[in-house]
């Protein structure tokens, strides 16, 4: 029933953006990619040498950004917008409560990070359109901001599991970088965070400097 009220909306709002610009002149102001989703690969870069590489990890964020021109066709404009995405990680960093203080070793049995995040996007944006053309060349970068509102670690060692919730060594403020690129429905995305995942995590004394890097796609619609 959810599913088929949000395709639903979906088809609705579409309908109305797209009559509206066929209403629209050549030269007239219009909006663009106000609904976008990202499908992405996620890695972890500068791991302590004692870890191996990232496992299978994936990543999937929904979200409005706010399009506002900035040139009279439309073509440059700046966007911000609000979203929401859910992150995993296959890795091998072992979380160990010790009677409240989180420890972080490496391991090397099954080990999971499941990340709910809020994000804040920030965009400088270029594109070939204009308001009757509906597949363009874009070219979209800049700033975003997430804040973590859930963080769990699990792993596995023999037949005994183990989960911690809401790690307080997990950066909850993070900021990166983000581009996406590309021509109609399938676009190139990319994001580099510029904070570490954890703060004061240290590992055979040195710190933790682990940051999220993704790779995928970026779906516009509206």
């Amino acid at each position: 029933m959810k599913y088929t009220a949000f395709i639903f909306l979906v088809t609705f709002f579409s309908f109305n953006v797209f009559s509206q610009r066929d209403s629209l002149n050549v030269g007239d102001k219009y909006l663009e990619d106000q609904l976008y989703i990202d499908i992405t690969y996620n890695l972890l870069q500068n791991q302590p040498k004692e870890l191996g590489k990232t496992g299978f990890s994936y990543g999937l964020t929904l979200g409005y950004m706010r399009d506002i021109p900035i040139s009279k066709n439309g073509r440059t404009a700046f966007a911000i917008g609000l979203g929401y995405s859910y992150d995993s990680f296959d890795h091998d960093l072992k979380v160990i409560d010790d009677n409240g203080d989180y420890e972080i070793d490496p391991n090397l049995s099954s080990n999971k990070i499941k990340l709910h995040n809020i994000e804040i996007p920030i965009q400088f944006r270029w594109r070939s359109s204009d308001v009757n053309t509906y597949s363009f060349w874009r070219l979209y970068a800049g700033v975003k901001v997430t804040y973590n509102i859930s963080n769990e670690f699990r792993y596995k060692i023999i037949d005994q599991s183990f989960s911690f919730s809401d790690v307080e060594n997990y950066n909850k403020w993070q900021t990166g970088l983000a581009l996406s690129a590309g021509y109609g429905t399938f676009n190139f995305h990319v994001y580099y965070s510029l904070s570490p995942m954890f703060k004061n995590a240290t590992l055979n004394g040195e710190s933790i400097n682990s940051r999220i890097v993704k790779v995928g796609l970026s779906f516009y619609l509206l």
